[in-house]
């Protein structure tokens, strides 16, 4: 196959990457790695020569069958020797499978090692050596390991990006019906990304993506037909693709308490990432660390929490939460009590699931009131867990911690009354309840909330709000985690695999990534797609991002039609960009590019004097006339009333004096001192 030719590069560059690894096989996982590869690599030794003794005991047989057919008649030597040339042939068939049968397994084995040692390994160079055992399971044939290295191969991971050679990996799997491959495909086609820019073709894609079971294509497909996004809009088509991905993603959120991603918009520091407050600086890590070790009961909860799930670009370590945790447990903390309890009740490496420790905490933590340790005491009884199941003494602890706002107590009241366990169903209720859970992000409750104004359960059925739940879910996803990794490749200047990664989120109907895929492409710092198709590609995504409601993105749409950015220069259209982010989003920027436009006549035309075209009002017909103009104004003054949180009916009053008593050359000049004069002040109030 052409494109595994490619694998021996591959391996060659990942050799270089892990060299320095060769110091760390003192380590005890490391031997066991060793021992594991060894173990493998006997197997296969052994499965050989007992392929190799085959083929010589077959030989010998072949050859005395052979010299006893000689003795024989001419009529029995036809005979024999077309029984001979069968066997044979089976011989081969039989010789050739177990070969086959012997590759796979080897491929499948090394495999298996490659994903353990990903799962296990926490340093970029363990995780570079595990994608080593997956190109020489690939060179195999093995068709998930093919998966992984294409995916490598377009995402950049480990800086081997190769677009081409993963367009080639993706084109050899979707002919063995690999879905990833054919989403990938669709992916890449969308953006003309080493491929033609063929929005048709990769709607085929991802429709042969989702009929295999791509998740990933059935988000894209949702957020197409919600969108109408080269489709024709269709919120019930859209309704059934989002529906499944979310009962994949609640699916796992019931095993499992989901893990946030923290989204970073690149638009809002450009000048110093380093400092955005999604990701934690190592600095400041190490600052918390100190301040844990000298007592800081608060700093010990937040860290411990942080290592917990993982949040702020660390990552998820049971034991160091564990440490925290305890510490803060005996200096008196609640909360650590009842994370410690939530520990034992989930199982994990360094608190293995114990009900009667898990119960032993939670009830520490309820006593001095806290929501979680009630909350917690609430699951042990409905499930079960450790103690008889008793709803009534469940209910009344979920109450308890649902009065104190915690947001899972409220879920787990709305799904009582929704799937009336040891209560009278009352869909009034859990609508209530999942309501309240919503508004701090619970996703289930989300899910749930979903679910309701999907069939009508409770509420009057609203597709379009049903949607937006269900959207909300998946966006939950385990392919979230792409932000983390799409965030350090732009920091560490790997602009080419950010992109790449924030383009797919994008796809999928992630605002944030659009917008941050619009902000790399105009930054003209990517080779992957070719310089005429930056600002276009930018201007579109831009226009995804504002119609989900980024007010930057809206202002930039305006950018981009008063330079001529990517499109023809309207100021018109810039206006009516700008008019939309002022009136609806408060934005001051574009305030202040309106009252400019406003000022110099661009995309405004000027009653008495030259428009942006060169025309006087009374030259072209068209133009609105003259009395028109006071409803402009008045709009534009009532906004700005109250954004100056003054009267809105002085300035219409104001407007109506002026325009009646003076030119409307002086009531232009009085009308932009005053449209600047509540710009400053707005900045003011602003910083």
């Amino acid at each position: 196959m052409k494109p595994l030719s490619l694998l021996i590069e591959i391996l060659i560059i990942l050799g270089v990457i892990i060299k320095n690894i060769e110091a760390e096989k003192h380590n005890k996982k490391q031997k066991e790695r060793n021992v594991t590869t060894q173990v493998s690599v006997n197997e296969v030794k052994r499965l050989l020569s007992h392929i190799l003794e085959r083929r010589k005991l077959i030989k010998v047989i072949y050859q005395r069958e052979n010299a006893l057919g000689k003795k024989k008649i001419q009529r029995k030597l036809r005979i024999r020797g077309i029984q001979n040339k069968d066997l044979s042939k089976r011989n081969k068939n039989h010789l050739r499978k177990q070969a086959k049968k012997n590759f796979t397994d080897e491929g499948d084995q090394l495999f298996k090692m490659g994903i353990k040692i990903l799962q296990q390994s926490k340093s970029q160079k363990q995780k570079a050596e595990a994608y080593v055992f997956f190109a020489k399971a690939a060179n195999m044939g093995n068709l998930k390991a093919m998966e992984k290295m294409a995916d490598a191969l377009l995402f950049g991971n480990f800086g081997m990006q190769n677009i081409t050679a993963a367009i080639q990996l993706y084109e050899s799997l979707a002919k063995e019906g690999s879905y990833k491959a054919q989403n990938a495909l669709g992916f890449l086609s969308s953006y003309g990304i080493g491929m033609e820019y063929n929005q048709a073709k990769a709607l085929i894609y991802y429709t042969f993506g989702s009929a295999g079971g791509s998740m990933m294509s059935q988000m894209i497909l949702g957020y197409r037909y919600l969108s109408g996004i080269n489709v024709l809009q269709n919120c019930e088509v859209a309704l059934n693709h989002y529906k499944k991905v979310a009962d994949y993603i609640a699916d796992k959120l019931e095993k499992s308490e989901s893990i946030p991603v923290e989204k970073v918009r690149l638009t809002d520091r450009p000048e110093n990432l380093s400092s955005n407050s999604e990701i934690l600086d190592w600095d400041i890590y190490q600052y918390y660390k100190f301040l844990a070790e000298r007592g800081d009961v608060q700093i010990q909860v937040s860290l411990g929490q942080l290592h917990l799930i993982g949040r702020k670009g660390l990552d998820q370590d049971y034991y160091k939460a564990l440490y925290y945790f305890l510490k803060a447990a005996k200096a008196g903390s609640a909360n650590a009590m009842a994370f410690i309890g939530k520990m034992y009740l989930e199982g994990n490496a360094a608190a293995p699931q114990n009900n009667a420790t898990a119960f032993k905490y939670f009830s520490m933590a309820a006593s001095k009131g806290n929501a979680i340790g009630l909350h917690g005491l609430g699951l042990l009884y409905f499930y079960g867990k450790g103690v008889p199941v008793n709803y009534a003494e469940a209910l009344k602890y979920f109450q308890k911690a649902a009065e104190k706002g915690w947001p899972n107590a409220q879920f787990q009241l709305g799904f009582m009354y929704y799937s009336g366990s040891g209560v009278w169903k009352d869909y009034k209720l859990a609508f209530k309840y999942f309501y309240l859970a919503s508004q701090s992000g619970q996703p289930l409750a989300i899910y749930y909330l979903a679910e309701m104004y999907a069939t009508g359960t409770g509420v009057l059925r609203s597709c379009r709000t049903a949607v937006e739940l269900y959207k909300g879910v998946c966006e939950l996803g385990h392919w979230a985690e792409k932000f983390l990794t799409a965030y350090f490749a732009y920091k560490d200047g790997d602009i080419d695999s950010s992109l790449v990664q924030y383009a797919l989120l994008a796809e999928m109907g992630y605002e944030v990534a659009q917008s941050n895929s619009a902000f790399i492409l105009e930054s003209k710092k990517v080779k992957i797609l070719e310089k005429e198709k930056m600002y276009p590609m930018a201007l579109l995504l831009w226009n995804r991002a504002a119609i989900q409601g980024n007010a930057f993105a809206r202002v930039k749409i305006g950018d981009y039609h008063y330079y001529g950015y990517g499109t023809k220069k309207d100021y018109q259209t810039a206006a009516t960009h700008y008019s939309i982010a002022a009136d609806k989003y408060h934005s001051a920027q574009a305030m202040f590019n309106l009252a400019y436009m406003y000022e110099h006549g661009l995309g405004i035309a000027k009653p008495g004097g030259k428009d942006d075209t060169g025309s006087t009002v009374h030259q072209r017909g068209h133009c609105l006339p003259e009395p028109r103009w006071p409803t402009v104004s008045e709009g534009l003054v009532f906004f700005l009333g109250v954004t100056a949180s003054l009267s809105p009916s002085h300035f219409l009053h104001y407007v109506k004096q002026q325009l009646s008593r003076h030119t409307f050359h002086t009531f232009r000049r009085n009308f932009v001192i005053c449209l600047w004069t509540h710009f400053c002040s707005f900045l003011s109030r602003s910083c």
